[in-house]
C-alpha cells in the first residue's frame, strides 16, 4: 500500500535556537512520504541561516513572509501544502520518530477527521518535566466534550485535508486559541481519534500562561460564543450551561490565585453557579474563596 503524503507545517518566528531540531525531528519520521513547509513569519534572528541544512532536503520548502502572526503563517503553510493529511510542529517543539506511523492508519475510517495523541513536556533547556496529562482525552463525536475543555494538544494532531476544505483554516481574527476554534468547527462533521501515546515533546516556558491570562480567557469566551451562534443545535442546553459555568469558575479562580483579589473572582464563581446551580466544582471554588477571605 502506498503511503499517502503528509504535509507538516512549521511556523517559526525568532526561534533559531530550536527550529533546526524541530524540523529534524519531523524529517526523522519512520513515515517517509512527507513534506515540510517552513513558514518564517518575519524572523529577525538567524532562523534562515540555521535552517540551510534543512532547506537542502528536497522534502523541505522554506517560505519567508512579513511578520503577520501565527494564524496567518500556519494558513500560508496549509495553502502551500499538497498532502492528503496536514500536521503541525511548533518551532520549539519536537516529534517522536514514529508519530505519523501511529496516527495515519486511524484514517482508514472515513468518518475520522482528526487523530491526536498525548504529549511529553520539556523545559527551555530540553530537560524532561514530570507533568501529568492535564485533561481526560476523548474519541468519537466530541463536540460536547470540546465545548467544555480543549483537550486536544495542538501539535499532536493530524488533520484530514477534507476537514480543511469543508470547514476552513485558522481564524486569523483570533489573537489566540485558534486550535480550540478549529477543533470545535471540525468536530461537528468529523470524528476524532485519540492515541494514548506520547508522540510530541512540548516545550514549557516560564510564565507561559500567566503572561496574558486575562486575554486568554476573554478570547475563550469569544470563541465559545461564536461557535454557539454559528452552529445552532450543535450543543445541548445543559452542555452550554456547563461550558459557561466552567469557564467563569476557571477564570475567577485563576484571577484569585494570580492577583490575590476576592470580589471579582467571587462574581465569576457566582455567574458559574447561575449557569449551573448544581455544579460541584463551582461550589467547591466558592468555599475556597470564602475560606481564603476569612483568613
Amino acid at each position: 500500500m502506498d503511503q499517502p503524503l503528509v504535509s507538516v507545517v512549521v511556523a517559526t518566528y525568532n526561534t533559531a535556537d530550536y527550529v533546526p531540531d524541530a524540523v529534524a525531528s519531523v524529517l526523522a519520521q519512520t513515515w517517509q512520504n512527507l513534506e515540510v513547509i517552513i513558514v518564517d513569519d518575519g524572523s529577525t534572528d538567524d532562523t534562515q541561516a540555521v535552517l540551510q541544512d534543512s532547506i537542502s532536503d528536497p522534502r523541505v520548502h522554506y517560505i519567508k513572509t512579513e511578520n503577520r502572526g501565527q494564524p496567518r503563517a500556519k494558513n500560508r503553510g496549509i495553502h502551500e501544502s499538497k498532502g492528503e493529511f496536514v500536521a503541525f510542529c511548533d518551532a520549539d517543539d519536537l516529534w517522536r520518530s514514529n508519530k505519523l506511523e501511529l496516527q495515519i492508519p486511524e484514517f482508514e475510517n472515513p468518518r475520522v477527521g482528526v487523530v491526536y495523541t498525548d504529549v511529553s513536556y520539556l523545559d527551555e533547556n530540553s530537560i524532561a518535566l514530570d507533568k501529568k496529562q492535564p485533561y481526560t482525552r476523548h474519541s468519537g463525536w466530541v463536540t460536547h466534550e470540546l465545548a467544555i475543555r480543549n483537550f486536544v494538544p495542538f501539535g499532536t494532531a493530524v488533520i484530514r485535508r477534507s476537514c480543511i476544505e469543508q470547514d476552513g483554516m485558522f481564524d486569523e481574527a483570533l489573537p489566540m486559541g485558534i486550535d480550540w476554534d478549529l477543533w470545535l468547527r471540525y468536530s461537528v462533521k468529523w470524528e476524532f481519534r485519540h492515541i494514548p501515546e506520547q508522540t510530541y515533546y512540548y516545550r514549557v516556558w516560564p510564565g507561559q500562561m500567566s503572561s496574558n491570562y486575562r486575554g486568554r480567557y476573554e478570547n475563550a469566551f469569544r470563541i465559545l460564543s461564536q461557535f454557539i451562534d454559528q452552529h445552532p443545535g450543535a450543543l445541548t442546553k445543559p452542555v452550554i450551561n456547563r461550558a459557561w459555568s466552567d469557564m467563569y469558575v476557571n477564570r475567577g479562580m485563576y484571577v484569585a490565585r494570580a492577583e490575590g483579589v476576592f470580589f471579582e473572582p467571587l462574581m465569576d464563581v457566582l455567574r458559574g453557579l447561575r449557569k449551573e446551580p448544581w455544579y460541584w466544582p463551582a461550589w467547591k471554588s466558592l468555599i475556597k474563596l470564602l475560606i481564603r477571605r476569612l483568613r
